[in-house]
């Protein structure tokens, strides 16, 4: 297909990819090309990227390869991977099968996710790969704000995935969903295919698919402005998020020391603090004292604002990873049972 009999939906997905990977030019330091890896499972999404990253590689002098990743959750898995990266060769980037086990904590969602991210960030690392590149787009986006504002989640959370995050890369973060498969479909055209349709994206026991449906039927009742106004309030809030995180890392290394094995900080400094950056500093506290940052939820830092905020001379707090929070002459002491713990890596 050349650049001009194609469609505006392949130019827009030709566009996306070529401003996410503007900054991979030829790695002189090195003496190769500009490595990117895209995650593809075969859908109409992750179609659409690789033949997008195809286009664009070719005309940018990048390297380009596709991971597929097997999950193993569904009868026939390992022929529909196989059948995924076999299209994505046809449209000219080189693909791998890793299968992956899926287990550990959140349900089968979580579990998958990890393992997924997991096995990408390994062969990225191993391929030296300079960023991978994912196919969600503007109505994931807004899938995933609405699933996070059911949970009572902060700004971070509602700030949705980020269009570039360290490794990883979303091109299509900004395009419509129809623009996507539309290029998919007409990608495939020539090659006398179409793209896989994953019979998990219709079941209703997985908590996305019953926010998908959500979100239709707000689109009905609402306008066809939901989507877009969801993906726009996640950019919003990650401007916000931003600056308060930067904020509180100021406040975190201003307040917050290091005395006799714990993480301590003076009551009086910390209720002086405005609440967005007060709570950033507790939590912040709390994960350079030990605490996993996936078990360290609202709650736990409620409690250690009721510390600062509502002090009636209450008991020691348990927070994960073994953390033992207390007030004691003015100061909060957070404690880990292990001896070791830096700083956190952010507030």
């Amino acid at each position: 297909m050349t650049a001009r009999s194609a469609s505006t939906e392949t130019v827009d997905t030709r566009t996306a990819v070529s401003m996410a990977v503007d900054d991979l030019s030829t790695r002189e330091d090195r003496g190769v090309l500009g490595r990117v890896m895209v995650a593809c499972s075969g859908g109409p999404d992750s179609i659409a990227l690789v033949a997008a990253t195809g286009w664009v590689a070719e005309r940018r002098g990048l390297a380009a390869s596709a991971l597929v990743i097997d999950h193993g959750l569904q009868v026939g898995s390992a022929q529909v991977a196989d059948a995924a990266a076999e299209a994505c060769g046809l449209l000219g980037v080189p693909a791998e099968v890793v299968r992956v086990q899926v287990s550990g904590p959140g349900g089968p969602e979580a579990a998958a996710r990890t393992a997924r991210y997991a096995a990408l960030e390994e062969a990225a690392v191993a391929a030296g790969a300079d960023a991978v590149l994912l196919g969600h787009t503007r109505e994931d986006q807004a899938e995933t704000v609405l699933l996070r504002l059911t949970r009572g989640s902060g700004a971070r959370s509602l700030a949705g995935m980020a269009t570039s995050s360290g490794l990883w890369r979303r091109p299509f973060l900004h395009l419509e969903r129809a623009t996507v498969r539309a290029a998919a479909r007409e990608a495939l055209a020539p090659l006398g295919r179409g793209a896989w349709s994953d019979p998990h994206n219709e079941d209703p026991t997985f908590a996305r698919v019953r926010v998908r449906r959500l979100l239709d039927d707000l689109g009905e009742a609402l306008g066809p402005g939901v989507v877009r106004g969801l993906s726009r309030t996640a950019d919003l809030l990650r401007e916000d998020a931003d600056a308060l995180d930067a904020a509180a890392r100021e406040a975190f290394d201003a307040v917050a020391v290091r005395r006799e094995g714990a993480w301590s900080a003076d009551c009086g400094e910390l209720a002086a603090l405005p609440g967005a950056i007060r709570g950033r500093v507790l939590r912040a506290m709390a994960l350079a004292a030990g605490a996993p940052g996936e078990d360290l939820d609202y709650d736990h830092v409620q409690r250690l604002r009721d510390f600062v905020d509502r002090w009636r001379g209450q008991g020691e707090a348990r927070l994960p990873g073994g953390v033992v929070a207390e007030r004691d002459c003015g100061r909060l002491w957070l404690r880990s049972p292990t001896p070791e713990n830096g700083a956190p890596g952010g507030a």
